[in-house]
């Protein structure tokens, strides 16, 4: 394994934003050196796809601590039917808060939210 002085190996997180939150879906379920997920403004993306990609395969195996932030009025990925399903079906210690805004989150409080998040789930995972 690749190794590298200044990281830490065993502290290593997932952070997705919009397209990068959809990813959040299968790279954590697929990498144990994931420790936790950090997902803001994802949700299922209902695009066919073959079964050895497809989100309901992927969402329930994420077994790692998750963090999500969502827009009340996304329109990407809508409330009921996108966000709420895909927070469901996760099969992890979670946390989801949704903004009363669309398809974006308060800068500040997202910067808090995730260090804070980090500063927790990361001293657990050790």
């Amino acid at each position: 394994m690749w190794k590298h002085a200044d990281l830490d190996h065993e502290k290593v997180a997932y952070c997705g934003y919009s397209s990068g939150a959809v990813r959040g879906e299968l790279i954590p379920a697929i990498e144990p050196r994931i420790k936790t997920n950090i997902l803001a403004l994802g949700g299922i993306d209902f695009q066919r796809s073959l079964p050895e990609v497809d989100v309901v395969n992927f969402v329930p195996r994420v077994k790692q601590r998750t963090l999500m932030r969502n827009g009340k009025y996304d329109f990407f990925f809508p409330e009921l039917s996108s966000q709420e399903p895909f927070y469901r079906m996760l099969g992890a210690k979670k946390e989801h808060l949704i903004y009363d805004s669309g398809h974006n989150v308060p800068r500040n409080e997202w910067i808090k939210e995730i260090l804070h998040w980090l500063d927790r789930g990361l001293r657990a995972a050790q």
